[in-house]
């Protein structure tokens, strides 16, 4: 949605992700039950990203293309180094809610994985269910589609965009707690995640949400595969580069994306 109004890739987007992980980790560091620190860090994440649109972004919307990225890079450098200042960089275990043996004699999927597949899976549903059927979803669709039309009938661009944003982070902390675990916590555990999920978007294309998780399957099975088989394990992240270029080259509005003719 961010990409559709802005036209911006928000490249923010991983370190807000990890910030909340963070903050669900000292949840339960504090006791908090893992589910109750679940939902209260996607409450805190979406108040978060809302916050930041109206304070950070909105001011400048209308500065030049250039000026925006390098604000969205300069978030993405503020939030990585308030992470390190405040939990240091020192490498932390996140817990998992699922149970640590296989699911169903499962021997080549650990449960983490599997239940991880399951959160994404019920995300998407409910994403789509809210933007089809609630009449705020289809108001923040035809925002971030045509911001121009959509005033004309009255709906509040500016605030659309705003809680597009606190979708996005909401969405962004599930993505940085299921990871966790994988990969531990740090501040800058969602660097390399975040290029996977570049490609992912891509892949599928950048104004499909069922595209980009069409394309993160796509990317994971084809940079294990190759990296177990063809590469090695030291060269798996060079295959998400590649997807990239290959994407761009032969079809750059993904294989699910619209493609958008502008008579010049």
């Amino acid at each position: 949605m961010i990409y559709q109004a802005t036209q911006l890739v928000n490249f923010a987007q991983g370190a807000l992700a990890m910030f909340c992980t963070y903050i669900a980790w000292s949840l339960i560091t504090a006791g908090v039950p893992y589910w109750a620190a679940f939902f209260l860090t996607v409450i805190f994440a979406f108040a978060l990203g809302a916050a930041i649109e109206r304070v950070i972004i909105r001011p400048v919307e209308n500065a030049p293309v250039l000026a925006v990225v390098v604000v969205f890079i300069g978030l993405l450098v503020i939030l990585t180094s308030i992470a390190g200042w405040i939990y240091t960089y020192t490498i932390k275990v996140f817990p998992s809610p699922f149970p640590a043996a296989p699911l169903f004699g499962n021997k080549y999927m650990s449960s983490h994985e599997i239940g991880a597949i399951g959160v994404t899976l019920v995300v998407l549903l409910l994403l789509y269910a809210f933007f089809r059927l609630t009449p705020l979803g289809l108001a923040m669709r035809a925002a971030a589609q045509n911001p121009e039309s959509s005033r004309l009938v009255g709906i509040r661009v500016g605030w659309m965009l705003a809680l597009g944003w606190g979708l996005a982070s909401a969405v962004g902390s599930i993505a940085g707690m299921m990871v966790a675990p994988i990969v531990f916590l740090d501040p800058n555990m969602m660097g390399g995640i975040l290029l996977y999920a570049f490609a992912a978007a891509l892949i599928g294309g950048v104004d499909s949400p069922g595209g980009a998780v069409f394309g993160g399957f796509l990317v994971g099975v084809l940079e294990n595969l190759l990296g177990a088989f063809v590469i090695g394990n030291d060269l798996k992240l060079a295959v998400a580069l590649v997807l990239i270029i290959g994407v761009l080259v032969v079809r750059p509005s993904g294989f699910f994306g619209k493609v958008h003719v502008t008579r010049v």
